[in-house]
């Protein structure tokens, strides 16, 4: 047989699959194993972390917001609740439950019952090793289609104690001076809005090499 005969009813399959699961993934899907930058659509700065710890509360890496666009530390994967329901290049479904790892230091978006040091909301950490922490790295993407896509503001909820990744505007002073509070809100508002920016995004496609950078 030819290869184009064995490869044709894999191919109709595959279509087949694609339309009892839906609407068709716009290219412009952000997609697992992607890494990106989040920027907070009310205060105009990028989620951010660094090797900073808080002085207070847990103790824990600190995570900000920066103005910055082109700070190497405002880089972060977006990965599953467990790598194998979030294989490279699916995309992300609205109401999907996710892990967003921070690139250079290998630790998880994390929240917990500590205070946050400026607004007293909830304190938001970056949290374990080499992208494995625990189940308080677990976050809901919210969004208003069938996929998180890339030009949509999104918030991000926070399974294990519902509140939302929000930035009102505090600013640190030495040694982080002007970057920003971020924190967990119980309510959804203007606050907590994100929209993904630069970043390397894997196509959701068939073949998962390929990606797009931007």
């Amino acid at each position: 047989m030819r290869a184009g005969c064995r490869l044709f009813p894999l191919l109709l399959l595959a279509l087949l699959r694609g339309l009892c699961h839906g609407r068709e993934a716009a290219p412009s899907a952000v997609t697992c194993g992607s890494v990106l930058k989040l920027l907070n659509t009310r205060h105009s700065v990028r989620l951010h972390s660094h090797e900073v710890k808080y002085g207070s509360g847990s103790g824990q890496q600190s995570v900000t917001g920066v103005e910055a666009s082109d700070d190497a530390n405002s880089y972060w994967r977006i990965r599953g609740k467990s790598d194998s329901n979030c294989q490279r290049g699916t995309p992300v479904k609205c109401g999907q439950a996710i892990r967003l790892t921070h690139v250079n230091t290998g630790k998880n978006l994390h929240t917990h019952h500590f205070p946050s040091p400026l607004s007293n909301n909830q304190e938001v950490s970056a949290f374990g090793d080499d992208g494995e922490g625990d189940d308080l790295d677990i976050w809901i993407v919210q969004c208003s289609g069938t996929y998180w896509e890339r030009e949509d503001a999104v918030r991000f909820k926070h399974v294990g104690t519902e509140v939302f990744l929000s930035i009102t505007g505090e600013q640190y002073g030495h040694p982080i001076r002007g970057q920003r509070e971020v924190h967990g809100m119980p309510t959804a508002n203007h606050h907590n809005y994100w929209k993904a920016m630069e970043g390397v995004f894997i196509k959701p496609s068939m073949d998962p090499a390929k990606h797009d950078e931007l």
